[in-house]
């Protein structure tokens, strides 16, 4: 029996991180798709595109997916949204829904991810970390609450405290190195023989590539890193800036419990939302 893995997210399940030795990447959804079967029984297709939102997989790679007749979807969504400088969770509530309900009515089984903090991956102070944090938070909520209503398989990376080391992720903090490219294969593989799913060999945890250079990791800042600071700098950063500022008020004042119940009250509402867009599917 063939096994169709169709991968979609952005540019951590592209791969960056964990190049081929003849250019391009791998990464994690490769290396699962590895892990699933020799190449005879498993075909893979990766739609991820680099800095893709989940408004992207909804309108973009989900109709993609479902001409491929996946009989597997790994579906990593949310880290560009948090890092946006608009971010209406209502919205991104809604897309993640209509991505996984979309694989799942097609009859795909569906991996889904709960998504660990940047905000600790990049070593930032609890201060600054703190609304990243909630917005991780808010993300990952839609995705437990979608997962629990499609069946998903479902794994918890934030509970992972291995997927926090130095090691296991690139230079820019964001993208995983290739021994993080293998730990995620390793666990999204695991989840699934749990769950009955048949797995040939889970990948190896060691890796089998150098590390990139000192040299390596400075020309790739200068290049590719310049870029996305850029790109953050016009929109997200100046949104992320207010967002601080107005942590360290409510901070002052001892009001941080306000911005948790507004938290609360709006996601409440939003997973109420998400129930009826599923009745209605």
């Amino acid at each position: 029996m063939t096994t169709r893995l169709v991968a979609l997210g952005d540019s951590v399940t592209a791969g960056l991180g964990d190049p081929l030795p003849c250019g391009g990447w791998r990464g994690y959804a490769g290396r699962l798709a590895e892990a699933l079967g020799p190449a005879e029984h498993v075909e893979f297709s990766n739609l991820a595109v680099c800095g893709a939102t989940s408004r992207h997989l909804a309108a973009d790679q989900l109709p993609r997916a479902l001409a491929l007749r996946p009989t597997l979807a790994s579906v990593l969504a949310g880290v560009n949204d948090t890092l946006r400088g608009t971010f209406v969770l209502s919205e991104i509530a809604a897309d993640i829904e209509e991505v996984v309900g979309g694989l799942r009515r097609a009859g795909a089984a569906v991996l889904t991810v709960r998504l660990p903090d940047p905000g600790l991956m990049l070593g930032i102070p609890d201060l600054v970390r703190r609304p990243l944090t909630r917005r991780v938070r808010a993300i990952n909520s839609v995705l437990d609450h979608v997962a629990g209503r499609y069946d998903t398989v479902h794994v918890d990376l934030a509970s992972h405290p291995a997927l926090y080391e130095r090691r296991m992720w690139g230079v820019d903090r964001l993208h995983p190195s290739e021994r993080g490219h293998r730990m995620l294969a390793r666990l999204f593989a695991t989840e699934l023989a749990a769950r009955g799913f048949p797995v040939h060999a889970l990948p190896d945890e060691e890796p089998t590539s150098a590390s990139p250079s000192a040299w390596a990791s400075a020309r790739w800042l200068a290049t590719e890193g310049t870029g996305w600071v850029v790109r953050r700098s016009r929109d997200f950063l100046p949104t992320f800036g207010r967002l601080v500022l107005s942590e360290a008020w409510h901070e002052i004042c001892g009001q941080t419990a306000v911005l948790d119940d507004r938290f609360h009250a709006e996601l409440d509402g939003i997973l109420r939302r998400v129930d009826a867009q599923h009745l209605l599917a």
